[in-house]
């Protein structure tokens, strides 16, 4: 690592920061509905520590596994809990809107998880409004 560590992708926003810990754990739990506290704890040290010792990559990496999540939340039979897969995929696709406004490559390399967070957004909010098994409406 060079001497120089760029730090302008921490001020994108601090949604992620808020709102990932909980959904993401929820979206791991082993029971839809019964997220264990170690595991939001567990999340948000996650987080925490990306945040404050990771680098950019290393957070870009992080997000790319809450897309695979809410991705497999959209896609799947809908045992998981699809209002942390919404909040989860609506914050994850925000902060990647907003890479575009940054130097280097991160708005590029995101594009594939843009495309796929945007479908799985919309069904996401698609199977609320339409009151489907494993929907909250």
């Amino acid at each position: 690592m060079s001497a120089y560590r760029s730090l302008v992708w921490l001020g994108l926003t601090p949604e992620p920061e808020r709102e990932l810990p909980a959904a993401v754990a929820a979206l791991r739990a082993p029971t839809p509905g019964r997220t264990p506290p170690a595991l939001v704890t567990a999340e948000r040290h996650r987080v925490e520590r990306l945040v404050l010792r990771g680098t950019q990559r290393g957070w870009l990496h992080y997000l790319g596994e809450v897309t695979a999540l809410v991705v497999d939340a959209a896609e799947g039979p809908g045992t998981t809990d699809p209002t942390a897969a919404l909040v989860a995929g609506e914050v994850v696709l925000d902060h990647h809107r907003m890479l575009i406004g940054l130097p280097g490559p991160g708005y590029e390399r995101a594009a594939p998880q843009r495309r796929a967070l945007e479908r799985a957004v919309a069904h996401l909010k698609n199977r609320s409004c339409h009151g489907e098994p494993g929907s909250t409406a």
